[in-house]
């Protein structure tokens, strides 16, 4: 009798350590694609931003600098994200992208004061797919981040982190905002009072 709950317990707990096993390796799966969702939403908003300079390039000949910002950032941001990867340099792609943001928003600004340049279509249409794909990019962060924690999470959890290295296993970095800029709250003041 002794021997059948011996033998019971032993193969329970070789069907846990497979299982255990086997969800780890799901949760990296499902990490690493998620990483790469981010990934393809990158290269698609990188590609976009040349087109909307080229298009805007005429317009703005004296606006060079913000145009040389864009493209600059832009450049940055490829070379990181192709060094980038879910257990290094999601640090470093996320304060390029933060960069690259900036720049578009300072973009976004001067084509603002150009208002025959926001009423052609090609450009408007170039503004709405970047828009689009800033959004694609937010929610894909969310999602890798989602992932990366449970993943991060269930490697630390006892019994589960004596099958992470197994496994072979490891933490992964979340996206977060480092740039304290882009992290501050803006002032918004709706008071109708005069400015002085």
């Amino acid at each position: 009798m002794a021997t059948w709950i011996f033998l019971i317990v032993i193969v329970v707990v070789i069907l846990w350590v497979i299982s255990a096993y086997n969800t780890l390796i799901n949760l990296k799966g499902q990490t690493v694609n998620a990483w790469k969702q981010i990934d393809v939403q990158l290269k698609r908003r990188h590609d976009l931003i040349p087109n909307l300079v080229e298009a805007v390039k005429g317009a703005m000949d004296f606006e060079r600098e913000t145009l040389e910002a864009v493209i600059q950032a832009r450049n940055q941001a490829v070379k990181v994200q192709a060094d980038a990867s879910p257990t290094g340099g999601v640090g470093q792609l996320a304060a390029a992208e933060a960069a690259l943001s900036s720049a578009l928003g300072r973009f976004n600004l001067v084509v603002e004061r150009y208002p025959d340049l926001k009423a052609t279509s090609n450009v408007g249409q170039l503004q709405e797919e970047l828009t689009s794909t800033e959004n694609r990019v937010a929610f894909a962060r969310q999602l890798y981040n989602d992932m990366a924690t449970t993943y991060n999470v269930k490697q630390q959890q006892f019994p589960w982190n004596m099958i992470s290295g197994l496994a072979r296993c490891e933490q992964v970095e979340l996206w977060e905002i480092t740039d304290d800029k882009v992290r501050a709250v803006p002032k918004v003041d709706l008071s109708s009072k005069p400015k002085q």
